[in-house]
């Protein structure tokens, strides 16, 4: 049997049209560093809505490891990931990048003592990382964060779409590699791409912390 279809008015296919180039000319101005605070708005209206990460992922055809990673800034997403996840959510895409695009008065970024803001991550219990800043450098994000490590923590091996330089401020803490487990100090600085799954320990009574950049890769 031929399926039939129905014409859209030409307005409607003209408001389509309009919508979506304004869209793209405006994601196209962008910021990568603005794209990544997308997860955090992404992450509310899954909670408000009461919807599981499984559930989003059934819903919008992507993984439930793509959608975590979105969700703890662990990568940045492309448009066409943006339109599923906002598709999912039943939400316009307007709504994910509302207010995001805005641009600092002065040529430079300074974050005070006080300043910085707590990242919710559930893909890492007993460590509490701290925004510091994020700004688009030529084809990556760079972002800074603050990382306590409470003692006797383990978090499991996870990756991030991003190269990884790790800062031991205090205490000590573990990276581990597959077979191999790197034991880092204060002052002691370790560098890797985190697109090879690493896990944490710090197995003392002595929290730990890290200043830690990413430079996160963009999703397709």
């Amino acid at each position: 049997m031929q399926q039939r279809y129905r014409q859209r008015p030409a307005w409607l296919v003209l408001f389509i049209l309009t919508f979506t180039l304004r869209f793209c000319a405006e994601l196209a101005r962008m910021k990568h560093d603005k794209l990544s605070l997308i997860g955090l708005r992404i992450l509310e209206l899954r909670k408000t809505k009461k919807m599981s990460l499984r559930e989003l992922a059934k819903r919008s055809g992507l993984s439930a490891g793509l959608l975590s990673k979105i969700e703890n800034f662990r990568t940045v997403p492309s448009l066409s990931v943006l339109v599923e996840i906002a598709n999912s959510l039943e939400v316009d895409v307007s709504v994910l990048v509302k207010n995001i695009n805005s641009s600092p008065a002065a040529p430079y970024l300074l974050v005070r003592a006080a300043e910085g803001r707590t990242e919710q991550r559930e893909d890492s219990k007993g460590l509490l990382y701290k925004y510091l800043l994020s700004q688009d450098v030529g084809p990556h994000t760079l972002r800074v964060n603050e990382v306590h490590i409470s003692p006797q923590t383990y978090r499991k091996p996870l990756s991030t779409n991003a190269l990884e330089l790790v800062h031991v401020l205090e205490g000590t803490v573990q990276y581990g590699f597959k077979d191999e487990e790197v034991c880092l100090g204060p002052g002691d600085t370790l560098y890797f791409d985190g697109l090879v799954a690493h896990s944490v320990r710090n197995d003392t009574e002595q929290a730990a912390r890290l200043f830690k950049v990413y430079l996160l890769r963009q999703t397709d």
